[in-house]
């Protein structure tokens, strides 16, 4: 059953989180986590939002190899990924916190995997075909 947890879950948790325990404000997520220079003598800084879209991005690739699974299981895998995609639009639409461009992206990425995993489903679906008995 572990195996079809849907993972998107984790980065909608992750972003509730952040974005109600530390009050809701969209300067959440311009909070520099860490800064380092680079031999070019830039600086390269890591905000909160960078790295939640980086972990929505690790998330996202492993729910696409879960999607290249074939059998009743990935239906429900599919199913619960199509729900949290429904609990991503309807935060975005009624909660204010929810209103960032962190949380559309991540929301962007659920949309990818219930499409990967459609798609996977269905041109894998077509390859397997049994003759006879």
């Amino acid at each position: 059953m572990l195996s079809n947890f849907p993972l998107m879950v984790i980065a909608l948790v992750v972003y509730n989180g952040i974005a109600f325990g530390l009050g809701g404000s969209s300067s959440n997520w311009d909070a520099e986590i860490f800064a380092l220079d680079m031999l070019s003598g830039a600086r390269w800084d890591m905000r909160m939002g960078d790295i939640i879209i980086a972990l929505g991005l690790l998330l996202l690739f492993f729910e696409v190899l879960k999607a290249t699974r074939v059998g009743k299981r990935s239906v429900v895998d599919h199913l619960l990924s199509t729900l949290v995609l429904i609990a991503f639009i309807v935060e975005f639409l009624l909660v204010p916190a929810a209103a960032s461009s962190v949380f559309f992206i991540l929301m962007l990425m659920t949309l990818m995997d219930v499409m990967a995993g459609f798609s996977v489903s269905i041109r894998s679906a077509t390859r397997d075909v049994s003759l006879g008995g």
